[in-house]
């Protein structure tokens, strides 16, 4: 780029974003003279999904903007907890966020998730029509156009990743509600009702069912749930309200 050249400072928790030689507190940079502010942060690497505001000169301005030279543009972080306006605050994850996409639904988050790979042109398109936040570790994918909202999640751990998209968003968790398989809600089901559905060894050991109201998938509290329940936990004693002993299902995969 030849046109202006202008000064740029991202917020420590962008930085990972960019190059080495731009994750100085200031940086030069030389624009085209053309382009929007927001496609010249998006050209350093940040996605727009992380930035919470920017400042030129001190004032806050639209991504829109196209900068001037000498201008000093301070990009700043998502203010979290982070509002998601117009929609109730609803997730659609990538292909890659399976083992995350299973724990949200552990907790009732209502979380949408492809397990194969649509595309980023169908994944941005859905989230646009069921107006979901799309997570993602895929910065390519985050600067569609078409995206409705979306967060890059920033841990490859799935325990960092529940903590960050919680922390991040706050959305609200009721445990034990939602099928880990397919999103649908859960409601507690007649041992007879299910029966047939279920093997000899567990219809002799337990009593306490839940059935997906879409599936049809069956729960029940089984060999894993001392490990969703500390999952659970966690989870409520960071984000939400403590939880009760009611039975809850758990034949969580």
């Amino acid at each position: 780029m030849n046109g202006p050249e202008i000064h740029v400072s991202l917020a420590p928790e962008l930085r990972m974003f960019a190059v080495p030689e731009r994750r100085r507190d200031r940086t030069a940079v030389r624009t085209d003279g053309a382009s929007t502010l927001g496609h010249v942060v998006e050209s350093l690497g940040v996605p727009l999904t992380e930035v919470g505001g920017l400042l030129v000169d001190g004032r806050e301005t639209p991504v829109s903007h196209v900068p001037r030279a000498g201008e000093s543009v301070k990009v700043c972080a998502v203010v979290r907890p982070q509002r998601v306006p117009g929609a109730p605050l609803r997730f659609l994850l990538d292909v890659h966020l399976g083992t995350l996409a299973r724990r949200l639904r552990l907790l009732g988050v209502d979380a949408a998730y492809e397990s194969e790979d649509i595309g980023d042109p169908a994944l941005a398109a859905l989230s646009a029509a069921q107006q979901r936040v799309l997570l993602s570790r895929d910065r390519g994918l985050l600067r569609r156009r078409e995206l409705w909202a979306g967060a890059f999640v920033y841990s490859d751990r799935p325990d960092d990743q529940l903590r960050d998209v919680l922390g991040r968003f706050t959305p609200q968790l009721a445990p034990w509600t939602r099928c880990t398989a397919c999103n649908g809600p859960l409601e507690d089901a007649d041992k007879d009702a299910v029966r047939e559905r279920l093997e000899h060894g567990t219809r002799r050991t337990y009593d306490v069912f839940a059935q997906c109201t879409v599936c049809e998938r069956v729960y029940w509290r089984g060999a894993h749930h001392a490990r969703l329940e500390e999952i659970v936990r966690q989870a409520m004693g960071e984000f939400g309200a403590p939880i009760d002993d009611r039975p809850s299902p758990a034949r969580f995969g």
